[in-house]
């Protein structure tokens, strides 16, 4: 049986400068995103969940967002469950 997993991965959002506000607030309402930064065009947010699907699902989401151009992974890291104080469940 494999043990459970962590996994975190840094995203850059390519974001439409009149949608920012928007897009802003869905990124932020969604479970396992936390935005970091950014510009006027831009957010770098990070993506947390037990699988590299999970992260790549939620990607996907942010990329069907109404006036994102582009949600791009940067970064992934996994590590067992029980090496970290991870805040998922």
């Amino acid at each position: 049986m494999r043990k459970p997993r962590w996994h975190v991965s840094s995203a850059v959002v390519t974001v439409a400068p009149d949608a920012m506000p928007a897009v802003r607030d869905r990124v932020a309402g969604m479970d396992g995103v936390e935005i970091h930064g950014g510009d006027a065009t831009r957010l770098i947010v990070t993506i947390e969940g037990d699988s590299t699907g999970r992260l790549g699902d939620r990607l996907t989401e942010i990329n069907l967002i109404k006036g994102v151009l582009a949600a791009s992974m940067v970064f992934e890291h996994a590590e067992d469950k029980e090496e970290t104080s991870c805040r998922w469940t």
